[in-house]
C-alpha cells in the first residue's frame, strides 16, 4: 500500500469523497461530521490518499486540535478495497504522524450505525478506546468517541 500526501480537491478523490460523504449522511442525517474537501484542505488537516498499483484505495487525515493532540478524520477504504488492508495502512500512517508529530492523543469520532462497525473495529484493534466528547463535539445517540494515548 502506497500512502501519499495528497489534495482533497484532487479530481481522482472527487467520487470516493462524494460517495464518502452521500453514505454517512444517509445514516447520520445532520449528525454527520465529516469534512467535505474544503474542510478537508484546511491549513489544520493533513490528507492522504492510499493506492494499491494505479488505483485509489482509501483516504484519511490528521487534524491538529493543539500542539499535542489530533484527531482522525475522514477515514474512508473504497468498497472495492474494503478487506483489502487499505483502512488498515491508512490509520498506521495516521498514527505514526501523530507520534512524529509529538502528539500525547489522538482522537476520533465516527457513528453508532451498523455501518460504522468495521470501522470501531479497526479503531478498538489500533489501541483506541470510548471517551468523552472532546474539541467541539458533542454526544447524541448517532456518534460515539474514541482516543488513542500516544504518551506511552
Amino acid at each position: 500500500m502506497d500512502i501519499r500526501q495528497d489534495n482533497p480537491k484532487a479530481p481522482h478523490v472527487a467520487d470516493l469523497l462524494a460517495h464518502h460523504l452521500a453514505e454517512l449522511r444517509s445514516v447520520m442525517g445532520e449528525h454527520a461530521q465529516a469534512l467535505d474537501a474544503s474542510g478537508l484542505s484546511a491549513p489544520s488537516v493533513t490528507f492522504w490518499t492510499a493506492w494499491q498499483g494505479d488505483v485509489l484505495a482509501g483516504f484519511g487525515a490528521l487534524k491538529q486540535l493543539d500542539a499535542r493532540h489530533g484527531e482522525v478524520k475522514s477515514m474512508r477504504a473504497a468498497p472495492a478495497a474494503r478487506r483489502t488492508g487499505a483502512g488498515r495502512s491508512i490509520l498506521n500512517h495516521i498514527i505514526a504522524e501523530g507520534r512524529k508529530r509529538g502528539y500525547a492523543r489522538l482522537s476520533l469520532e465516527t457513528g453508532t450505525a451498523p455501518l460504522h462497525a468495521p470501522a470501531v473495529a479497526l479503531y478498538r484493534s489500533a489501541g483506541f478506546v470510548s471517551c468523552a466528547p472532546f474539541a467541539d463535539y458533542q454526544a447524541s445517540p448517532h456518534n460515539q468517541f474514541m482516543s488513542l494515548d500516544l504518551s506511552r
